[in-house]
């Protein structure tokens, strides 16, 4: 049980990297001279990156769903693996895992709404580029916190 455990919190810990990697790496699409995030753009010109502002193009309630949504992944992760070592040495079995379960559930729908979104709103009309590594890296954390999520579920009703 205690390889088990150890493997759910290593799973929780790489989600917790990846939603926050995702969150704030500047590579939500890129193009030859350019790569953008949720926050800012930046471009490429001579032998350093330039920091811009987003297009005045992108919907705001869009863009500010995005990030808003982003970071909520990273907060509800973030205090899922707090509260799951707390309630490994407070609760008592067959309640132990419920409130991470609802807390990477929280953080999975969260990072699914901003990749949805972003996805469906921005980026439509370009015939240049693609997305980039940061919204992969959002899409595989969605995954991986609905996977944790099914485990502290199940792991619930164990109580041995």
């Amino acid at each position: 049980m205690l390889v088990l455990l150890a493997g759910i919190f290593v799973l929780h810990i790489t989600t917790v990297i990846l939603l926050l990697a995702a969150t704030i790496e500047n590579a939500w699409w890129v193009t030859n001279g350019m790569s953008t995030d949720i926050w800012a753009r930046w471009i490429w010109t001579g032998s350093n990156w330039n920091y811009t502002d987003l297009p005045r193009a992108y919907p705001a309630e869009y863009l500010q769903a995005v990030q808003a949504s982003s970071v909520l992944a990273c907060v509800f992760s973030g205090i899922g693996i707090f509260v799951f070592v707390a309630q490994l040495f407070t609760l008592p079995k067959g309640k132990r895992f419920t409130f991470s379960g609802i807390f990477q559930l929280l953080a999975c729908l969260c990072i699914m709404i901003a990749a949805s979104i972003y996805t469906d709103t921005f980026h439509k009309k370009e015939s240049e580029g693609q997305y980039g590594p940061s919204f992969i890296l959002a899409w595989i954390s969605f995954a991986l916190t609905f996977i944790s999520c099914v485990i502290y579920f199940i792991l619930r009703k164990k109580t041995t």
